[in-house]
C-alpha cells in the first residue's frame, strides 16, 4: 500500500519520504469516517439519553472501535518505520503520517483520562461536555488523525487528477475535521435549529433568541466556508467538493438532533448544489482570486438564504388562538442576514487569498 515509485503516485515534497497511494489515503480517511460516526452516535446519546452514566456504552464501543481499526490501519501503513528495534523513524513514514501516528498515543492517553474523569465525575448532561479536558484532548488528537489524507495530498509537488474522484480523501479529510469543530461549537450550531425556533428568532418576540441565531449563523457559515476556501486555496476546487462539505456537516447536525431537522439538512444540501454551481462557473483555484472572493460570497448568500427559506416554508404559523398575528417578522433580519454572511466569507477569502501562491510558484 505504501509506494515509492514516483510513476504510480505524484511525488512528496522531501523526495526520500515514501508516499502513500491514492488507495491507501482512500482507505484512510473512510476509517476515519467511521471513527466519526462513531463520535457523532456517541454524541447522539449524549444529547438524547438522560439516564447516561457510565463510560461503558454501545455507542462509546462503536466510537473506541473506529479509533482501535483506524489506528491499527495508519501503523500498518507506516510499519517500515518501526523496524529495526529502535525508536520509529518518522522520517521513514509517509508524508502526512507522522503526526498521525504522534495523536495515536495521544489519543489513547486523553481516552484513558476519560475513562477515569467519568468514573470520578460522572457522565456530562448538558453543554459541560464539550469543555471537559479530556474531551477536548480526544477531539484534538481526532483532528490530526482525519485529516492525515489532506496533509498528504497537500504535501505532494504535482495535482491529483482532474476532477472530485482525485481529490476525494483530501475533500472528505478536511470536511469531517470541520465536522468536529462544529461538534464542539454545539451551543453556536445553527443547522439544529428547528424552522419554528427560526422564525421566532426574525420576529420581534425574544431579543435574545434573535441574537443568539444571529450569532450561530456566523459561527456556523465560518465553519462551513473555510474548508471549502482552505481547499481552493491549495487547489483548483473541483466542483462537488461543497456539496461533499456541506453533507457531511449535514449528517453530523442530523445525528445530534436525532434526524428531526430533516428540512435543514435538505435545504444544506440544496445550498451546497448552488455553491458547486458557482464553482462550476468561476473555477476558484490559488491563481483566481477573483473566482475564490466570488464563491466565497456566494456561498455565504445561498447557503443563509436557503436557510431562512426553509424556517419559512416550515415553521408553524405563529398565531394565537383567536387567529390574530403574536409575532413581528423583521426584514432587516430576512434580507440582512444572508448578506453579512456572504460578506463574512468574501472576508476571509480575502485574508486566505493574500497568502496563497498559484501552484506554478511553489515548484
Amino acid at each position: 500500500m505504501v509506494s515509492t515509485a514516483p510513476e504510480q503516485v505524484a511525488p512528496a515534497t522531501d523526495p526520500d519520504r515514501p508516499v502513500t497511494s491514492y488507495r491507501t489515503d482512500l482507505v484512510t480517511v473512510l476509517l476515519g469516517t467511521w471513527f466519526t460516526i462513531g463520535l457523532m452516535v456517541d454524541a447522539w446519546a449524549h444529547n438524547n439519553v438522560p439516564e447516561l452514566e457510565t463510560f461503558f456504552t454501545p455507542w462509546h464501543a462503536v466510537f473506541y472501535w473506529g479509533f482501535v481499526v483506524t489506528a491499527g490501519w495508519i501503523l500498518w501503513t507506516c510499519r517500515a518505520a518501526f523496524r529495526g528495534g529502535r525508536l520509529p523513524d518518522l522520517r521513514a513514514m509517509p508524508a502526512g503520517y507522522p503526526a498521525a501516528v504522534l495523536a495515536i498515543g495521544g489519543f489513547a492517553l486523553a481516552g484513558l483520562g476519560d475513562m477515569l474523569w467519568h468514573v470520578v465525575f460522572g457522565v456530562e448532561q448538558t453543554i459541560d461536555i464539550l469543555f471537559s479536558p479530556t474531551h477536548l484532548g480526544l477531539v484534538t488528537a481526532m483532528m490530526i488523525i482525519v485529516t492525515t489524507p489532506l496533509r498528504t495530498a497537500w504535501a505532494r509537488r504535482t495535482d491529483p487528477a482532474p476532477g472530485l474522484l482525485g481529490l476525494l480523501p483530501a475533500v472528505l479529510s478536511i470536511a469531517l475535521a470541520a465536522t468536529l469543530v462544529l461538534l464542539f461549537l454545539q451551543y453556536a450550531n445553527a443547522l439544529v435549529y428547528s424552522p419554528g425556533r427560526i422564525m421566532m428568532a426574525l420576529t420581534n418576540v425574544d431579543e435574545r433568541l434573535s441574537s443568539d441565531m444571529a450569532t450561530s449563523i456566523l459561527v456556523t457559515n465560518l465553519v462551513l466556508i473555510l474548508p471549502v476556501l482552505t481547499l481552493a486555496r491549495r487547489w483548483t476546487l473541483p466542483p462537488g467538493s461543497v456539496t461533499v462539505v456541506y453533507a457531511v456537516i449535514g449528517a453530523l447536525c442530523a445525528a445530534i438532533t436525532g434526524f428531526g431537522n430533516p428540512e435543514l439538512i435538505g435545504g444544506l444540501l440544496v445550498a451546497g448544489v448552488l455553491t458547486d454551481l458557482a464553482v462550476l462557473w468561476l473555477r476558484p483555484s490559488p491563481g483566481s482570486r477573483g473566482g475564490l472572493w466570488a464563491v466565497a460570497a456566494l456561498a455565504g448568500l445561498f447557503t443563509w438564504s436557503v436557510y431562512l427559506a426553509i424556517g419559512f416554508l416550515f415553521a408553524p404559523q405563529l398565531v394565537d388562538a383567536s387567529g390574530s398575528i403574536t409575532a413581528q417578522a423583521l426584514p432587516e433580519l430576512y434580507t440582512g442576514i444572508p448578506v453579512v454572511q456572504a460578506l463574512a466569507g468574501l472576508l476571509v477569502a480575502v485574508v486566505l487569498a493574500a497568502t496563497a501562491r498559484p501552484a506554478a510558484e511553489r515548484r
